[in-house]
């Protein structure tokens, strides 16, 4: 079977991706920038699996589906990026739907989120409905799986989870807190979209899919603490606004301020599945909460965190055509430019340089940094708390910390960083390790007078630091000999 899978480097798509081709099935995935897949790992597929590119808001850079595509997942979504998401899902649905025209898809299988029974919808829940309506508007039958909470390692749900019951012995808990949810997990989710395509008789229907367990958002949070050993209380507070329970939850967690905005607004309905019917035909082995959380957390001691939602350009703000470019601006920036002698083997310098940022900390004044994504955060920046996907692995469009990775090529020595923190211009950080040198150049382009002022207060933080961390790394030092920061996210 012939299958386009739309979304093929978010967090659903790489992980549905192994299992499309490890059933047998021709594949071809569509991405927004192919320099942001691994294709390294599905070279070995051959004429089985294709990828070409397509950004549905620019309808012009949709490379043409191939005409004998027999069904397309659609795992296209914008909640990430803030502003009127509801308008660009529908209009990317739309998009969709045209340049799907021209094939002889028969089916299109959709996750989204379940639907409770009472009328007046989120517009998170809202906006996945009118996806659902466009959709259906086309020659091919629409499959809809709707889902309440995802556990996995690098899921958005997990991730704030997370957060939150490692980091805060004492919770506040506003009235969404008691709202009962049927989470499932990652594994589960990808078994019942690839069981799917076994059962023709699922097209054209809609249905509810969880885990064996019914808990409310606070189970959540003491479930997962359990399973860490970890002692956490709950303090009830009624007076918590939806806008105030946001900003709670972006200041305590990973997640930015538009997607913490759209899930607290989601999290005062009931989402628990009104039916089984989807587990009868595929009757899998449903993990229960528990298991979903030691699951995850076993994949991220392990490192074997294929995918992460905060690895989607939307989480954060560059502009995905500065891929093109791979060049740092020259005229208009201050720059500070560190050159130093390797003192250790190339390769390891290398890997220093690879492995900076995440749990592992920074290798000069790791302090400083930690205190510079505390003032991010309370200015509506992502702060140090995005971590990175993978701890000796980078791959262009990573978010590391409040960095954005643009280039990372290992047999160049090469890494481009550009900050996605909140600041009056725009910055870059940039490594190349030499055979002999290691070049460490920081960039900064500031806007208007308040960027050369920024940019003159910090001068002194960073004649100490920048010097201390080229010394650092072309010593072959990366942070690994630094204390560990407490687990945020992979």
């Amino acid at each position: 079977m012939h299958l386009l899978l739309t979304g093929a480097n978010g967090y659903i798509g790489l992980r549905l991706l192994p299992a499309l081709l490890e059933a047998g099935h021709q594949v071809t995935a569509v991405v927004r920038d192919r320099r942001r897949f691994p294709c390294e790992e599905f070279e070995k597929e051959g004429n089985r699996f294709q990828l070409i590119e397509g950004d549905f808001l620019q309808p012009e850079s949709i490379e043409e589906f191939p005409e004998d595509i027999d069904v397309a997942y659609y795992f296209l979504h914008s909640m990430g990026a803030g502003g009127d998401f509801a308008k660009r899902e529908q209009q990317v649905a739309v998009n969709f739907m045209e340049a799907l025209a021209p094939t002889q898809c028969q089916r299109i299988i959709y996750l989204s989120g379940l639907i409770p029974e009472e009328e007046a919808l989120s517009e998170h829940l809202a906006s996945r409905f009118a996806v659902e309506d466009e959709l259906r508007k086309g020659t091919a039958e629409l499959t809809v799986l709707r889902a309440s909470i995802i556990v996995g390692s690098g899921s958005a749900s997990f991730e704030i989870v997370r957060d939150l019951a490692e980091k805060l012995p004492v919770m506040i808990c506003p009235r969404w807190v008691n709202t009962l949810c049927q989470p499932i997990a990652i594994r589960n989710v990808i078994d019942y979209l690839a069981g799917l395509l076994d059962l023709p008789e699922t097209a054209g229907r809609t249905f509810d899919i969880g885990g064996p367990d019914v808990l409310r958002y606070r189970d959540l949070l003491s479930q997962y603490a359990e399973v860490r050993g970890l002692h956490r209380w709950f303090v009830p507070v009624p007076f918590l606004s939806p806008r105030l329970s946001s900003w709670w939850l972006y200041l305590m967690t990973t997640t930015s301020f538009p997607l913490a905005q759209a899930l607290v607004d989601s999290m005062k309905h009931e989402t628990v599945c009104r039916g089984d019917d989807l587990h009868e035909a595929i009757p899998i082995e449903r993990f229960s909460y528990r298991q979903a959380v030691e699951r995850a957390l076993s994949r991220i001691a392990q490192n074997r965190v294929p995918s992460s939602w905060m690895d989607s350009l939307k989480s954060g703000r560059l502009d995905p055509r500065f891929l093109d470019v791979i060049k740092v601006p020259e005229h208009g920036v201050y720059s500070d430019r560190q050159r130093v002698p390797l003192t250790a083997p190339r390769e390891e310098v290398i890997d220093a340089v690879l492995s900076i940022g995440g749990d592992k900390g920074w290798p000069s004044m790791n302090w400083a940094w930690k205190i510079r994504g505390a003032l991010d955060r309370l200015v509506g920046g992502s702060g140090l708390r995005r971590g990175r996907r993978h701890d000796t692995e980078l791959r262009p469009g990573d978010a590391l910390d409040f960095w954005r990775v643009v280039l990372a090529d290992r047999e160049a020595g090469r890494l481009m960083l550009y900050a996605e923190m909140k600041l009056p211009g725009e910055a870059w950080l940039e490594f190349r390790v030499g055979k002999e040198t290691l070049t460490q150049t920081a960039t900064f382009r500031p806007q208007g007078l308040f960027g050369r002022l920024y940019w003159f207060s910090v001068l002194p933080a960073h004649w100490i630091l920048f010097p201390g961390m080229a010394k650092r790394l072309a010593a072959g030092n990366d942070s690994r000999a630094l204390t560990p920061i407490p687990p945020t996210s992979q």
